[in-house]
């Protein structure tokens, strides 16, 4: 579970907070998505969300406890971070990323042991790539990164995972496919899920809550439905939108002419 209270955070330099004030909770079986342009402090907020950056005022509280006041390895123990872009420095296997997330569960000086290279295996099956396990991760497709990167938060055995543009560089089939997963991870295991997207249509289809960051502070919160309005994107993306149903859903597309 996460609890945020009257956060704020101001870039150095700057006179104007790129947030004020932020009230939240997510908690466990929840999916927050994050939206707002480029610059509204989505990844911002990530960093102070894991204790890395420190707000101008408020807190963040982890399973009831503050990152500030913790050692980062626990810290990691709680909460698990999937990037925006990773590319490593050598041609790692897959097997040997995964294991990279069992690291503050292992000695400084220790080697994994069979328990993390089980546990490790266990998450690729969960995300059904255990068949890439030997494979470098530098030749494995985009859509495949995202399901190991995820993978690497499971055998983490973090409660809360946070994910920073999780659909960035996929094609169309592999944003659904990823997000689905996220969404049956979050049922299934009872994880606690923020997610930094774009889209507001994803937002719509994959969210029970959504936060929208307009770069001076939040424009609205709440369920996607009321969040996600020609009113408020016009408000912060300064485009017109216009909502088409069908079968049951409702879609955003931008208005045209």
């Amino acid at each position: 579970m996460i609890q945020v209270r009257h956060l704020s955070f101001t870039y150095q330099g700057m006179k104007t907070p790129v947030f004020h004030n932020l009230e939240f909770e997510v908690h466990p079986g929840q999916i927050m998505t994050v939206l707002g342009p480029n610059g509204s402090g989505k990844t911002t907020l990530f960093q102070c969300l894991t204790g890395l950056w420190q707000p101008d005022c408020g807190e963040v509280l982890l399973d009831g406890a503050s990152p500030r006041s913790m050692p980062r390895s626990e810290v990691a123990k709680r909460v698990a971070v999937v990037p925006q872009d990773h590319q490593p420095p050598f041609a790692y296997s897959v097997m040997d990323v995964v294991l990279t997330g069992r690291a503050a569960h292992i000695g400084l000086f220790s080697s994994p042991s069979r328990h993390d290279r089980l546990v490790a295996r266990q998450a690729l099956a969960t995300m059904g790539v255990e068949g890439l396990a030997d494979r470098p991760y530098t030749q494995i497709s985009g859509g495949e990164r995202q399901m190991v990167l995820i993978a690497r938060c499971l055998a983490q055995e973090a409660s809360t995972i946070l994910l920073d543009e999780p659909t960035s560089h996929l094609d169309f089939r592999n944003q659904v496919v990823v997000l689905s997963s996220i969404r049956t991870l979050v049922g299934d295991k009872r994880l606690t899920v923020i997610m930094n997207l774009h889209d507001p249509n994803l937002a719509l289809l994959f969210s029970d809550q959504v936060l929208l960051l307009s770069g001076r502070g939040t424009a609205a919160q709440g369920p996607p439905r009321e969040v996600i309005t020609k009113e408020n994107l016009q408000a912060v993306y300064g485009l017109q939108v216009e909502f088409l149903s069908g079968n049951g859903l409702e879609m955003v597309c931008p208005k045209l002419g």
